[in-house]
């Protein structure tokens, strides 16, 4: 766009360019081009004497200075503020000198026209996005690809704003995430490269999703979490879960995808990692530590240096919240430079020395990517267990790539709660399968917790259920366990004095042994092999049943049967 005088004025005795036109949401607003700008004010520098309200003229000490098309400095005590600079385009101004010096930057984006971008500048989300209030961008050129061009203050009383750093975002939802950085702003056009597009894996409205309430972050902080069921833990900065809410109704992995990009999108409240969630990005930066003090608190404001050196970060995890013991820290790096053999200090105290710094890339968004089905996390997010399949893939903080089990699921279905008995075990001829495992030592005592057997136990047991022991009377009683390791369940306290179960009686595993609650109950285990089980469903109340037995099949996509129920009355 042109120079519209009227929208202008300049003062000669305070040197003040303004702009008075109509703002960006106004009915005619206008833009002018920093060349432009240039030209306009020097076609008044040779006029005879001043018009109207724009004072400058043949008398008139210099304006500006012309450096290049897209650079001009204005002299003297000449100067534009924040509003007028929004209303100048395609390059730099700069005015003042020393401790009143102030610099407005150019930036041009290439993507599409109606991508809508957000600025993080000094660790704060910027909140008046006056760039995007033109639905295709400000000062767009669609045959070049350039979706915005504008300004931005980059050096403020004679300082550079963080470094002259800034990030360029953009986070609609049900569009694809991205950011792109600008480090130490050029005088001219610093180029943003955003872009949008639809997330074919985020199609639920946003109404819909604010009303979400299944999905929990059960910890901000260092947590080991043993997604690959290997026995040992490895370690994340979260620990995702699914469950404990009514919506949606049935959550699924992809469901938790779109929850975290709602939570963290452009115009979002609240906080995430003690950060607004608008801000939050993920790990920048790993740190090695030594020499620590004190009590780190995750998470928490970091700070470290002066002048040249200085930053600040949020912690995200520490693998020792004591800090004398603490060796490495996960951080997202806010302002200035990341530390370099200096003192990091915590707002709660604690204290260390920084040693190698490594650089961690991050993910737009910053829970990783969904193929819909599965998700591929990213650099140290964790997931409750549970809550992964086989085909999910995360990142722990070592950024070793971890695959879960393959955690399959049996139901029985046609269940009437409250009234069937269900019963499920490993099969033995169409039948129970009472010597799947033999006790390895004898029970005897009154408050026994822990039954050991022989051999292993079968790695597609489930990590809490039942199991059923044979007693030297022959009957078989029956007992949950809270988790098995080896050839250890950890059961119940029970009380073996009176019916001893000796060396070498039978136990077996009852998969689902209960009064159903539901129309349908279910057990799930991590994927082996092929199982098949036995399944005795009864119902001898009000409403008898004939007994039902069956047998399924436990596959690598888990399986099924349904009771069948013929009147007993």
């Amino acid at each position: 766009m042109a120079w519209v005088a009227a929208d202008w004025t300049i003062d000669r005795a305070t040197g003040n360019i303004r702009y008075v036109g109509d703002d960006h949401n106004g009915a005619s607003p206008s833009y002018v081009t920093v060349i432009d700008f240039r030209r306009a004010i020097g076609a008044l520098a040779d006029d005879a004497e001043y018009s109207g309200d724009d004072e400058y003229d043949i008398i008139s000490d210099t304006a500006m200075d012309r450096q290049t098309d897209n650079y001009v400095k204005l002299l003297g005590n000449y100067n534009i503020d924040d509003a007028a600079a929004e209303h100048i385009y395609d390059g730099t101004i700069e005015q003042g000198t020393g401790g009143t010096q102030v610099r407005y930057d150019g930036f041009v984006n290439y993507g599409n026209s109606d991508v809508q971008i957000q600025i993080i500048q000094d660790g704060a989300v910027l909140t008046d996005d006056w760039w995007n209030y033109n639905s295709a961008g400000l000062n767009a050129d669609a045959t070049k690809g350039i979706s915005h061009r504008f300004m931005l203050k980059m050096i403020d009383a004679g300082a550079d704003i963080d470094g002259r750093n800034l990030i360029g975002t953009c986070r609609r939802f049900n569009k694809t995430y991205s950011e792109f950085k600008v480090t130490a702003s050029s005088a001219g056009n610093n180029t943003l490269a955003l872009s949008d597009s639809t997330d074919l894996n985020n199609q639920t409205s946003s109404a819909t999703v604010a009303t979400w309430d299944q999905f929990a972050n059960d910890n901000e902080g260092y947590i080991g979490i043993d997604v690959n069921n290997d026995g040992s833990d490895e370690y994340y900065y979260s620990s995702w879960d699914i469950g404990g809410g009514s919506a949606p109704a049935s959550p699924v992995i992809n469901d938790l995808y779109e929850y975290q990009k709602y939570i963290t999108r452009d115009g979002s409240s609240g906080t995430l990692y003690g950060l607004d969630s608008e801000l939050f990005r993920g790990i920048t930066h790993e740190i090695a530590l030594s020499g620590g003090a004190g009590t780190w608190v995750e998470p928490e404001s970091l700070s470290w240096g002066t002048g040249a050196t200085a930053g600040t970060g949020q912690l995200l995890a520490v693998d020792d919240t004591t800090a004398s013991s603490s060796t490495k820290m996960w951080i997202q790096l806010l302002t200035g430079v990341v530390p370099n053999a200096n003192t990091i200090t915590g707002n709660g105290g604690a204290t260390a020395t920084a040693g190698t710094v490594t650089e961690r890339s991050i993910s737009t968004p910053f829970n990783g990517a969904s193929t819909g089905s599965a998700i591929i996390g990213s650099y140290g997010m964790g997931v409750d267990t549970t809550d992964l399949s086989k085909d999910d893939k995360v990142f722990d903080l070592t950024n070793t790539q971890i695959t879960p089990p393959n955690n399959v699921t049996f139901t029985v279905y046609g269940l009437v709660s409250g009234e069937d008995r269900v019963l499920v075990t490993n099969d033995s001829s169409s039948s129970i399968d009472y010597s799947q495992l033999t006790l390895n030592g004898a029970l005897t005592g009154g408050a026994v917790t822990s039954v050991v057997v022989s051999g292993s136990i079968p790695s597609d047991t489930p990590s809490s259920g039942t199991i059923r022991i044979e007693r030297d009377s022959g009957l078989y009683s029956l007992h949950p366990f809270s988790s098995w390791t080896g050839s250890t369940f950890t059961i119940t306290s029970a009380d073996f004095s009176g019916d001893n179960a000796s060396d070498a009686n039978n136990v077996f595993i009852s998969y689902i042994d209960k009064l159903a609650a539901a129309t349908s109950e279910s057990f799930t285990g991590v994927y082996d092999a092929d199982r098949t089980l036995f399944v005795r469903v009864r119902d001898g109340g009000g409403t008898p049943i004939k007994t039902f037995e069956t047998t399924g099949s436990l596959t690598t996509s888990g399986g099924s049967a349904t009771a069948i129920r013929t009147s007993d009355t």
